[in-house]
């Protein structure tokens, strides 16, 4: 038995180190030069953190990060899983979720010449609009820019939630369904009982999921409109990038720790609350 368990774990030495040489060790250096100075590395407390929290460009990119998780989180669980029924119920579905994929393949330049071409001051959707007799919008220099960025991780991450929902509801058993329907159930009252609470767990794996991705937006963002978006548009990336370029390596590791604590919190919050649900 020792000598088994001693073949397992060379087995894992490998990956063990890759873990902890591309992951913990670089994690561990970012928490202790949170605490440290940038020139120098002398020991300087929770003054990194002071300086961060009394920045204001973090306050407003940290505001405008949050604004867009609690708005797009939200819409992309409820659409894509309102997609992923009715992708269920049509013919040539498995064909359709293949399709909600694309995005994903989707090269960062074609995505940025598309968000151009579409909403750019003399671009395709302000041609349509003022075709209508409606005026044109300034899509990237006013507050409407914080909703293309919506649209843009919605259409990115759509199809792939999708397919994710489709593996959670495929975990439901038909006979289950076709039990209640005999019972005298409606469509809305076999979603709202039987197909809700078995995707409690999966909702919760997606839930994180979509979190994590939220903050994977910024690339696009940034070969838009550059450093420096619109004010609406400035996320807690584009300040890691000019903080980067300025070499405050001190701010950008106390800041990643904030953030790091902020999501930490979310996840458990998030696992609270299903736990309680589950014990209701």
């Amino acid at each position: 038995m020792k000598q088994r368990n001693m073949v397992r774990w060379l087995f894992l030495l490998p990956n063990l180190m890759g873990i902890g040489v591309f992951a913990l060790f670089p994690m561990a250096e970012v928490l202790v030069g949170a605490f440290r100075s940038a020139i120098g590395g002398s020991w300087v407390g929770v003054r990194n953190f002071r300086t961060v929290l009394s920045n204001r460009a973090f306050r407003l990119a940290a505001f405008n990060t949050g604004r867009f998780m609690l708005v797009c989180i939200p819409l992309l669980l409820c659409l894509s899983l309102l997609l992923a029924l009715g992708l269920k119920r049509v013919r040539g579905g498995r064909q359709l979720r293949s399709a909600c994929l694309l995005p994903m393949a989707v090269p960062a330049a074609s995505v940025v010449l598309a968000w151009k071409l579409l909403f750019h001051e003399n671009g395709l959707l302000n041609g349509v609009l003022e075709g209508l007799g409606a005026g044109g919008v300034n899509w990237m220099g006013t507050s409407a820019s914080f909703w293309v960025l919506v649209i843009s991780y919605l259409w990115k991450n759509l199809g792939y939630t999708v397919v994710l929902w489709t593996a959670a509801l495929g975990t439901v058993s038909p006979s289950v369904y076709e039990a209640a329907q005999m019972d005298g159930a409606d469509s809305f009252r076999s979603f709202w009982y039987i197909t809700m609470p078995n995707l409690k767990t999966s909702a919760y794996s997606i839930a994180v999921l979509s979190l994590l991705n939220s903050f994977k937006v910024f690339r696009e963002a940034w070969l838009v409109a550059g450093d420096y978006p619109q004010e609406q548009m400035y996320l807690v990336q584009h300040l890691y990038n000019n903080w980067f370029r300025e070499l405050d390596y001190d701010k950008i590791a106390a800041a990643s720790v904030l953030v790091s604590c902020v999501v930490l919190v979310l996840i458990a919050l998030l696992r609270r609350a299903w736990d309680k649900e589950d014990q209701g």
